[in-house]
């Protein structure tokens, strides 16, 4: 059985991240949780979601395990930076035309549950 990430390939995970952060980038609630420069985040989470839609292992290698909830504790989550999260990575999976609907319907709820065990506010 193929893997998401077999079936979609690195790119599509690159451009998914793309149009993300390009959202984020005017977001009043998010942007000022990330560094100036976006390219590192970019990277971080193009390697994360590679890797756990069964792509290289090259996030963990370099990072060690995503411990996804601590490196997040930093930063105020309550429901307004949940919602705006879920709600720019909503809008980049729309704009992946090719994605099969089983594979949007998993991401979509996968991102709904990531969003929200983020919150700690």
């Amino acid at each position: 059985m193929q893997t998401v990430y077999e079936i979609l390939g690195r790119q599509w995970f690159d451009d998914l991240v793309d149009r993300f952060y390009d959202s984020v980038e005017n977001d009043p609630i998010l942007r000022p949780m990330y560094p100036e420069d976006l390219a590192e985040p970019r990277a971080r989470l193009a390697g994360f979601l590679v890797q756990f839609w069964g792509g290289p292992t090259d996030y963990s290698d370099a990072r060690g395990h995503p411990r996804l909830r601590m490196r997040h504790v930093p930063f105020p989550i309550g429901q307004g930076e949940r919602d705006a999260w879920f709600g720019h990575m909503s809008e980049a999976l729309a704009g992946a035309h090719e994605l099969p609907a089983v594979i949007r319907e998993e991401m979509i709820t996968y991102f709904d549950r990531a969003a929200t065990a983020m919150m700690n506010r």
